[in-house]
């Protein structure tokens, strides 16, 4: 395999960008069986990411990757999209590494604190749309482009420069893929990952799409959205909420999104405990808010983070259960959140009572 760098494919240069994946293809072929990571508690981007790249693998080296998680898949859209597409995964629990000559990583990086993969662990093949946390020479294939919106939108122009067949299932799951990491092109996205959209939309299947958005959620998931606003507090143009003790790890982030409605808010920060650690979200409504900068600095010292402009996340490991411990961490980080910000610090007002 050789380095990939982070200049991105041209697949309407076809001999060019066919050229460089052959090379990511040949490197691979023959060397055993393949296993591929995502990030825990994978969401669209990730699955698909995987998806593709498994689906490129076996095309072009005739080996079935095995695509590997760790934590769970909680958020209901991303349950029903591995069930819709027949998506097949394994815990990463389950595995033994010792079995796969071959690792590869997409949608996260080594080192993040948000994959279960070891660090200690050899890495053949990166792939991802965060920015890059540090030099990876050790490892053979390095394909890491911030400017773009989604990791799927750099495994599409793999499967478009190789012009591989895209049946319904994939294109589906590409297609969801940059839809939610880009809300819709309307977050931090690139002309790539328009040309992806435009590409796929005629491709998918229209139903499925709509049961994505429209999934069945249970009862507990809006006694989670009140738990969230009964105790959300606006400093400034900063909202905070702590869901405390969760069950489902993505309903942080997923909060976060909903929160940042709110008129007049543009930062909002989630907590939540998960298994022992405290899950935090970040986002905000400001393309030059460097989220992703602002979380690491947020939580040096005491935990690991990522992420881009507009949206980011953390986890601060073996935070103690009880509420009183998580509620001081709340405050903690709320002070360092609006610091960073560089927001002035205001008395705190409850989101149901409004504004002074």
């Amino acid at each position: 395999m050789t380095e990939l760098g982070s200049e991105p494919l041209e697949p309407e240069q076809d001999c060019s960008a066919s050229a460089t994946v052959d090379r990511l293809v040949d490197g691979v072929r023959g060397k055993g069986r393949i296993l591929i990571i995502t990030h825990d508690n994978p969401d669209p981007d990730a699955l698909a990411s995987a998806v593709a790249l498994r689906h490129l693998l076996l095309m072009g080296t005739g080996e079935e990757a095995v695509i590997a998680f760790g934590g769970v898949i909680g958020r209901s859209e991303n349950r029903l999209m591995v069930d819709a597409l027949e998506l097949d995964l394994v815990p990463i629990g389950e595995l033994d590494f010792d079995d796969y000559p071959v690792v590869c990583m997409v949608d996260t990086q080594p080192g993040t604190g948000n994959n279960s993969y070891p660090q200690d662990r050899p890495l053949h093949l990166l792939i991802d749309h965060h920015p890059q946390r540090q030099d990876y020479a050790d490892i053979c294939w390095v394909d890491v482009r911030p400017q773009y919106g989604a990791s799927a939108t750099i495994l599409f122009e793999y499967l478009r420069a190789q012009d591989i067949y895209l049946g319904t299932r994939l294109a589906t799951c590409l297609f969801y893929a940059i839809k939610s990491e880009t809300q819709d092109l309307g977050r931090e996205w690139s002309k790539a990952d328009r040309e992806a959209y435009l590409h796929l939309l005629p491709l998918a299947n229209n139903q499925i799409l709509y049961r994505l958005s429209h999934p069945p959620v249970p009862n507990d998931y809006y006694s989670t959205f009140h738990r969230a606003i009964d105790n959300a507090t606006i400093y400034g143009k900063v909202l905070v909420f702590n869901l405390f003790q969760i069950d489902n790890p993505d309903l942080v982030a997923e909060l976060a999104e909903f929160l940042l409605r709110q008129e007049e808010v543009d930062y909002v920060m989630g907590l939540g405990w998960y298994a022992g650690d405290e899950l935090i979200s970040v986002r905000t409504t400001d393309p030059d808010a460097r989220l992703g900068s602002v979380i690491r600095e947020m939580l040096d010292g005491m935990g690991t983070a990522g992420g881009h402009g507009m949206m980011a996340g953390g986890q601060i490991r073996a935070v103690e259960e009880d509420r009183g411990s998580q509620k001081e961490l709340e405050r903690l980080l709320t002070l360092r959140y609006i610091k960073i910000l560089g927001q002035q610090t205001e008395p705190g007002v409850a989101l149901l009572e409004g504004r002074n």
